[in-house]
């Protein structure tokens, strides 16, 4: 019976950790498309202007986190982190594509 209940706790804690490394938590996330962002800017390959439509993108997300957080007693739902991570990934993707465009800067 003790085994049992060791072998379970094992199994659920492999699990939540293998869970928290393929989904990272959205404060790594944001930190990383940061970096992107920045790395984009010191190699020449974002336009001031496209910088900008970026950091404006990353700090709605940044202000809707915070309203869901507010309305939800300081946590996120399972919801309000799908719809985050949902707003991330097209983040992700026009970093991306700005980052591989023909547009120089100045």
């Amino acid at each position: 019976m003790k085994l049992s209940v060791f072998a379970t706790a094992l199994l659920a804690l492999s699990t939540s950790v293998a869970m928290a490394q393929t989904h990272p938590n959205i404060q790594q996330r944001k930190n990383r498309q940061q970096a992107r962002i920045a790395q984009g800017v010191r190699s020449g390959q974002l336009t001031p202007r496209e910088t900008a439509h970026l950091e404006r993108r990353e700090a709605s997300i940044n202000r809707q986190e915070r309203n869901m957080r507010r309305a939800d007693g300081g946590h996120l739902t399972r919801a309000d982190r799908a719809t985050l991570n949902a707003r991330q990934n097209r983040t992700s993707r026009a970093i991306y594509n700005k980052k591989h465009n023909a547009a120089v800067r100045h």
